[in-house]
């Protein structure tokens, strides 16, 4: 069993201003029910998971949303600051899920798989991928930016394993990711020309991303393939409100 750090920080967004009363867009309610305390539910429920830590903005900390949390953690003003809230004090080379908090259909069983192949593998980072046909076979209204490779078109989930003892690397990797991503040349030195080129044509494959990542990290890094297309469907737009609702009262329709 491991600890699961669910990412529910930062201001309010355009989700978020559909409900007042919302500290973020993880409090707002979908089917009556706030998207964090969702993925906390499941989160609760997967065999695989010992303790779970929420990153939240402090004055949340009490709302009855995060009633499931071990221990709730103040947020910073970027990601990585409050992903390092987290992870402090937490095990160094233990793998950690993390998890994004606004996962509306998330399930204890989508859970336990990324976690169990995670532990097969043993990468210093993981990253979820859901492969598209999976997807829009079970929910083909929700939209995705899709990443073409050699072996399939994916997008990305919304969980990630990682071991503390790396978030130094990844820091410097998204901070260097972040200053060049609309600079092409320095995008190239980063990735390498074939990579990139590779890549837009549709030829890179899983295991040549994986040995760049590794070495741009200098730790193992590893692509998670889920089978689990509902690990993919969150809540980033307004518009997309409306169609978790409809996928939850599918999904209540369909049960037996």
């Amino acid at each position: 069993m491991t600890t699961a750090v669910v990412l529910a920080g930062g201001p309010p967004d355009d989700v978020a201003r559909t409900q007042p009363e919302a500290p973020n867009k993880a409090f707002v309610a979908v089917a009556g029910v706030a998207l964090v305390e969702r993925t906390l539910r499941a989160l609760r429920a997967s065999g695989e998971i010992a303790r779970i830590v929420v990153v939240a903005p402090p004055g949340a900390h009490g709302h009855p949303a995060l009633a499931l949390a071990d221990e709730c953690r103040g947020d910073g003003e970027k990601i990585r600051t409050s992903l390092a809230n987290g992870l402090a004090g937490l095990p160094p080379d233990e793998l950690v899920l993390v998890s994004a908090s606004d996962l509306p259909i998330l399930t204890a069983r989508s859970i336990d798989d990324f976690v169990q192949r995670a532990q097969a593998i043993d990468p210093d980072i993981g990253y979820e991928c859901v492969e598209r046909r999976v997807h829009e076979r079970a929910f083909p209204e929700v939209p995705h930016t899709w990443a073409r490779l050699k072996s399939g078109t994916y997008c990305g989930g919304g969980f990630i394993a990682i071991k503390p003892r790396v978030l130094p690397a990844l820091t410097t990797f998204i901070e260097r990711l972040g200053a060049a991503r609309k600079n092409p040349l320095h995008l190239a030195r980063i990735f390498g020309v074939r990579t990139l080129a590779r890549f837009a044509v549709g030829q890179l494959t899983i295991e040549a991303a994986e040995a760049r990542a590794s070495r741009l990290l200098g730790a193992p890094a590893r692509a998670i393939i889920s089978p689990f297309p509902e690990t993919a469907v969150n809540v980033d737009r307004v518009t997309d409100i409306a169609v978790a609702q409809a996928i939850i009262a599918r999904l209540i329709n369909d049960a037996p």
